[in-house]
């Protein structure tokens, strides 16, 4: 996630602040404001609900990829990550 755009969401985006196009835009023209979302009861309910469907995080295992990686013997093998996707893509765990 980027850090701090959970706490300080991005505000409502004008025709000024976003950036002009070729040619310009007439600066005597209005702004049109856009309102933002509804805020709603639970706004990360989604969220919560497929990290708790998500497995457990194994802490010793990512410690040590942490250490194999910044060690430099962590070895990439293209053939699993291929495989993965693919299964991934397949709907298959």
């Amino acid at each position: 996630m980027i850090d701090g755009f959970r706490n300080n969401p991005p505000g409502p985006f004008t025709a000024r602040s976003l950036p002009a196009r070729a040619g310009g835009a007439d600066p005597a023209t209005p702004v049109r404001r856009v309102a933002a979302a509804p805020a709603t009861d639970r706004p990360n309910a989604g969220l919560v609900e497929d990290l708790a469907k998500a497995p457990p995080v194994d802490a010793v295992r990512v410690a040590s990829l942490k250490a194999a990686i910044a060690g430099g013997s962590y070895r990439i093998d293209p053939d699993a990550i291929a495989a993965a996707m693919l299964r991934l893509d397949r709907g298959r765990p």
